[in-house]
């Protein structure tokens, strides 16, 4: 599968595993429950791993973490919900996270440049169709009036 990755399209690196798979070996993306559920044999294991947070997820609750993550997933279950716009801005800024962050599910191309502007640097939308769309938004811009993150 692909995805966006720097503003290019590239082939999708990690493997995502279910709560109730067995651990794969390789870069793995897992819930943040799982992660909680079995982090003493996470840590010991090879490979990179990433973790996917919801709106919902308080990003000061798994600071402490963050060391361990390669990547974070930042799932959007619908676009109306932009909490993890914040979330992606706190990760960056806050809490120093120098990994790749990776907007994935429901955002619209529209929001793109935006997600850029707070530190995403990889796109997954939920409908592949969308993907040139959506590298093309991030170009929607060449000048911007406010410092951020990018």
């Amino acid at each position: 599968m692909q995805l966006i990755k720097n503003q290019q399209l590239v082939d999708d690196q990690w493997l995502r595993v279910s709560d109730d798979d067995a651990l794969a070996t390789g870069n793995i993306i897992i819930s943040l429950q799982r992660w909680q559920q079995d982090k003493p044999e996470l840590v010991k294991r090879d490979g990179a791993i990433g973790v996917t947070l919801g709106p919902a997820d308080e990003v000061a609750s798994i600071a402490d973490d963050l060391s361990h993550w390669q990547l974070i997933e930042l799932h959007f279950p619908e676009f109306a919900d932009g909490r993890l716009f914040s979330t992606a801005w706190l990760l960056r800024e806050r809490y120093g996270f120098s990994g790749e962050l990776r907007a994935t599910g429901q955002f619209i191309p529209d929001q793109a440049f935006y997600l850029a502007r707070v530190g995403v640097d990889a796109f997954q939308p939920a409908n592949s169709a969308v993907l040139n769309d959506t590298l093309a938004c991030l170009a929607d811009f060449s000048v911007n009036y406010q410092v951020s993150v990018n």
